[in-house]
């Protein structure tokens, strides 16, 4: 009996009613053809407005600042409307009373004033010296010493990706 094995190798039709592979591909070229044909972007040839010298105009509101800005504005925003309070009533119950000694409310609103200046120079120039001492080191051994190693390690980090580099000392 002779049996014959096909190479699966080669392409063999088994049956005419299959359309050929070459029309089918020339047919799928032909439609990828006309689909690129076809404008996929536009670009406007009129020309773009020229920017002038006009200055910038002052736009409404707060100007932009920082964080520790704008923080510190509205601390002194709140501060000074504390302050009106406190002194527009002190003054509405000096004036509603009708006893009020002109020196001595000008003592009495000089005064704190007169005592926080100095006490705020002397803090600041206690922790200006406190800053300026070099830090002191104890080292406490109990035994011999055969060798003490004071090296330091320093290092830095930078860029968007973390890299850190420590350098010792030689």
């Amino acid at each position: 009996m002779n049996v014959h094995l096909t190479d699966p190798q080669q392409p063999h039709t088994t049956s005419t009613s299959q359309p050929d592979l070459t029309d089918q591909a020339r047919d799928l070229v032909d439609a990828v053809e006309d689909a690129l044909r076809i404008p996929t972007f536009y670009r406007d040839p009129s020309p773009r407005p020229a920017i002038g010298a006009t200055p910038p105009v002052p736009q409404p509101g707060r100007p932009p600042m920082s964080q520790k800005a704008t923080d510190a504005s509205a601390l002194m925003l709140s501060g000074s409307v504390l302050t009106a309070v406190v002194g527009g009533s002190a003054t509405a119950v000096l004036w509603a009373s009708g006893y009020a000694d002109p020196a001595v409310v000008g003592l009495i609103c000089a005064a704190p004033v007169a005592l926080a200046v100095p006490v705020l120079a002397l803090s600041r120039l206690v922790k200006r010296a406190k800053e300026a001492e070099p830090p002191v080191h104890h080292h406490h051994y109990n035994g011999a010493v055969i060798h003490q190693d004071q090296r330091s390690v320093s290092s830095k980090t930078s860029g968007v990706w973390a890299k850190t580099r420590n350098e010792l000392p030689r």
